[in-house]
């Protein structure tokens, strides 16, 4: 797994042991961000489910401002690849319950232009985050949300502010949802 293009264009992240983490497969990984395009350039990300760090470094390699990173079980290793890019120093890292850690950043009155949501498939957990992300103020007017999920997770939770805009699907497993603000002016 590397980092495709940008400031860090090329190097190579470090990766778990074990299956605990699925890291976003490159060939996704650059659809996804084939389809998100220049809307990287200047944004605030949120990167829920972090794992290796793989999604928000790479925006943060394309022009990203500051990305903050919450996992509860990888938060080490994301620092370390955010050093190893050297892109540490606009890397927010928290380890600990995304739940948890939503709410503090809504308390605190943070704001993001761009999430990529990557649970573990199966467990409920991206309908958990989407729906908090719904309901809290944690979202710029013009923000975009990414969930990547298993092909059957197909059954949306009731969303009262966002709605899907686009989906894509990749292979047998993966597929990406994007969601926006209603009565956004942008669709991806």
């Amino acid at each position: 797994m590397r980092i495709i293009t940008g400031t860090a264009r090329g190097m190579k992240l470090k990766t778990p042991k074990g299956i605990e983490t699925r890291p976003t497969a490159d060939r996704i990984k650059e659809s996804l961000f084939n389809i998100l395009g220049t809307r990287v350039y200047g944004t605030r990300v949120l990167d829920v489910f972090a794992g290796t760090g793989n999604l928000g470094l790479e925006a943060l390699s394309r022009g990203a401002e500051h990305a903050v990173f919450i996992d509860r079980t990888t938060a080490a290793l994301v620092k370390e690849n955010a050093e190893h890019t050297h892109l540490s120093d606009r890397a927010e890292i928290y380890r600990g319950d995304s739940a948890a850690i939503l709410g503090r950043l809504a308390r605190d009155g943070r704001e993001f232009d761009l999430v990529f949501c990557d649970p573990p498939y199966h467990k409920g957990l991206w309908e958990k985050v989407l729906t908090m992300l719904d309901t809290m103020p944690l979202l710029s007017e013009k923000a975009l949300v990414v969930v990547e999920h298993g092909r059957d997770e197909n059954e949306l939770p009731v969303l009262l502010r966002l709605e899907r805009v686009r989906n894509e699907t990749y292979g047998r497993t993966t597929q990406l949802s994007f969601f926006e603000l209603k009565n956004g002016e942008e669709n991806i």
